[in-house]
């Protein structure tokens, strides 16, 4: 079974909603999905505005998801938004350098340049992008 790490924002509840969503479309066909908002770094939001706790704690959290990346065969960013989540965009390029296969998944009609995404995403993802999560399901399968 591949294993997926799905990279996108999880800042609120229509964001988790939504990657749930997508692990549970992607489990029916047949793929094990590893979702960020899954990580098991605890931390004290009331203390996130001091700053040395919060640099220990964004280091944890960042050692933590690029191990659950190495751990993946494939990752799957979330280009809907405006713009790309930025913790989203580092996570591709890591699992781009590893050498993984990287895809996208955009729904959302909206794009930043000559209608297409951000230059550095797009070459990235060389052309691998699902409209939707069964096609996506579907490009996933050939790998």
């Amino acid at each position: 079974m591949k294993r997926i790490y799905l990279a996108g924002p999880l800042f609120c509840r229509a964001e988790t909603d939504y990657n749930i969503k997508v692990k549970e479309q992607l489990s029916e066909a047949g793929f094990e999905v590893i979702l960020p908002q899954d990580n098991t770094v605890d931390f004290d939001c009331a203390r996130m505005c001091e700053e040395e706790y919060s640099s220990e704690v964004a280091e944890k959290i960042c050692t933590h998801d690029l191990g659950l990346i190495d751990s993946c065969d494939i990752l799957v960013i979330n280009l809907d938004g405006r713009v790309p989540d930025e913790g989203a965009c580092v996570e591709l390029g890591y699992a781009y350098a590893k050498g993984k296969p990287c895809f996208g998944l955009k729904t959302d009609i909206r794009v930043s340049e000559f209608g297409i995404d951000n230059m550095m995403i797009a070459g990235t993802l060389k052309g691998k992008i699902a409209r939707s999560i069964p096609e996506l399901a579907g490009m996933l399968g050939k790998v």
